[in-house]
């Protein structure tokens, strides 16, 4: 199975959606192998947003990050990177589609509600910024075959 990581950010805990997040991911079939709430430090940030540090909007980011707690999960599946992405819908609010997380509930390129893994790579490095592997739990969910078909579980 593929693995990503999702970060419910600041902005998604304050307006109280973090069921309405976690409800989204599950009805898709994507299984939760790890969740936790933490409040993320300059640190983790500065290593996180690496690619953002030469941006004009970074130091502002990074308040925002820091503005409450976050939810961090490492969500597991088929196509699990895709799919998330395609949950979560693209970066700018306004312009993702109804259905999409952000297409519902956000205006903003920077309260965009969610974060999530761009590729299989990056998720890897985000799953072990964020989590020990004693925080992550494998298990099979009880709905996999009504979830995928045949020929999607095949290798």
């Amino acid at each position: 199975m593929e693995r990503t990581l999702i970060i419910i950010k600041p902005d998604a805990v304050q307006r109280n959606l973090l069921g309405e997040i976690v409800h989204r991911f599950e009805r898709k079939g994507l299984k939760i192998e790890g969740l936790k709430m933490t409040r993320l430090d300059d640190q983790i940030l500065d290593e996180h947003y690496a690619h953002h540090k030469d941006k004009t909007f970074f130091e502002s980011l990074k308040k925002s990050m820091k503005s409450s707690p976050v939810i961090v999960a490492v969500l597991s599946g088929i196509n699990a990177v895709q799919a998330c992405r395609v949950i979560v819908g693209p970066t700018y609010g306004v312009e993702a589609g109804a259905g999409s997380i952000r297409g519902d509930f956000s205006m903003s390129i920077q309260a965009n509600l969610v974060h999530a893994s761009d590729s299989k790579k990056t998720a890897d490095e985000e799953i072990k910024r964020f989590f020990k592997s004693e925080e992550l739990f494998e298990y099979i969910r009880i709905d996999f075959e009504h979830v995928y078909g045949e020929e999607d579980r095949s290798p």
